[in-house]
């Protein structure tokens, strides 16, 4: 197998490929500041009302997970519809399955970042939650997820292949 064929297997930019990456990472970009506002602010509408610590220990945690969850639904439409729209031609269901699965990874990231400031540093502000859950997590959560997004549940090799029946099936994952 070739170089060139190796790279693109992994998902890399070949030669010429990096001028139309930088279109799709802004476009990522943007999708994801749509869900960090959408996270961002309700994390914090939650933790300062209905799950404020005050009233239940784990509710900042309770409140990421309900925050990001609700981003991850609206970023699924933004980057399967936008983001990625040149990449989706497979069954919807399948692709929803794997990108939740990827962004559960990332929100757990997130929690992580949360619960360790807040556990094992004793970090229990509104503003320390937010830095350790919203800016920490963010950062790694989101190179985590757009890896991830990029080589396997939007790659472009992984189209539906012709099969004998007349049916499609997936390419190499």
């Amino acid at each position: 197998m070739s170089i060139l064929a190796d790279r693109a297997q992994l998902g890399r930019p070949r030669r010429g490929e990096m001028p139309a990456l930088l279109p799709q990472l802004a476009r990522f970009g943007t999708v994801g500041l749509v869900g960090l506002v959408i996270d961002v602010a309700l994390f914090n509408l939650l933790r300062v009302t209905v799950l404020d610590p005050a009233i239940i220990a784990e509710g900042p945690i309770i409140a990421k997970v309900v925050s990001t969850s609700v981003a991850i639904a609206i970023n699924w439409l933004g980057s399967r519809y936008w983001t990625f729209r040149l990449e989706r031609r497979r069954p919807a269901a399948r692709e929803a399955v794997e990108f939740a699965v990827v962004s559960i990874g990332g929100l757990l990231i997130a929690v992580g970042c949360l619960a360790l400031s807040r556990y094992a540093f004793g970090f229990t502000s509104l503003l320390a939650d937010n830095i350790a859950s919203n800016v920490v997590g963010l950062a790694l959560g989101s190179a985590f997820r757009f890896a991830l997004y990029r080589s396997w549940v939007f790659h472009p090799r992984r189209t539906p292949q012709p099969t004998a029946d007349g049916g499609a099936e997936l390419g190499p994952a």
